[in-house]
């Protein structure tokens, strides 16, 4: 298939037009809200902290990339969309592995290298329930392996990482459910998902933020 070629994939799609989905385009804001909110808590307690200010800028390429997904609507967009989530995603672990949880890094490059090896085919085992969503769902259950490990060590902090493993899990749900309850709802359920995952990536940002300013 050609990366020009349209994709139609969510509920609120009604044809291949630019703004054919505009609920979907316009609520990835929330995820330069996100990057915004955290680059002022960067700013403010840990200016020098260049790897978390790289996945700021990959939240802003989170955003950049979903509009894109949600108004061009091509093959080819789909991966500005994905690439750069995906990067959060691993960058971040190795983050959390190292700094929440101090791990050696060999250990934490380990884990990481087999995360990616293994979340796609352990994400077909949720298919059934999330379809296309059970990509997400090895990354929900990360962030609470995480958390409860974190919580050990410190209570404060690991108890965030569970609430947004919490906050992660509704958000993954209601993606789920964009299909499935399309008659209902044309307008879908998606932009929720937007709007739901710029607050769980602030609130990672943030552990983040927090944990090197404490």
């Amino acid at each position: 298939m050609a990366l020009t070629d349209p994709m139609d994939i969510y509920c609120e799609r009604i044809g291949p037009e630019f703004w054919s989905e505009p609920i979907n385009a316009v609520t990835n804001a929330a995820f330069f809200l996100a990057a915004g909110a955290a680059f002022l808590l960067w700013q403010r307690n840990t200016p020098r902290d260049w790897p978390v200010l790289f996945l700021i800028g990959v939240v802003m390429a989170i955003g950049t990339g979903s509009f894109l997904f949600h108004t061009v609507a091509t093959r080819w967009a789909v991966y500005t969309d994905t690439i750069p989530i995906t990067v959060f995603i691993h960058v971040y672990m190795l983050l959390a592995l190292r700094r929440l949880l101090q791990l050696h890094w060999v250990i934490c490059f380990a884990v990481v290298i087999g995360f990616f090896m293994l979340a796609p085919v352990a994400g077909q085992i949720w298919a059934p329930y999330f379809g296309g969503s059970a990509a997400y769902v090895p990354a929900a259950l990360a962030i609470f392996l995480i958390g409860g490990l974190l919580f050990r060590l410190d209570r404060r902090l690991g108890s965030q990482v569970l609430q947004i493993g919490i906050l992660f899990t509704v958000s993954l749900t209601i993606r789920a459910l964009d299909g499935p309850l399309c008659n209902q709802w044309p307008l879908g359920t998606h932009f929720l998902w937007h709007i739901l995952n710029g607050v769980v990536l602030f609130g990672l940002l943030r552990v983040l933020i927090w944990h090197r300013a404490g």
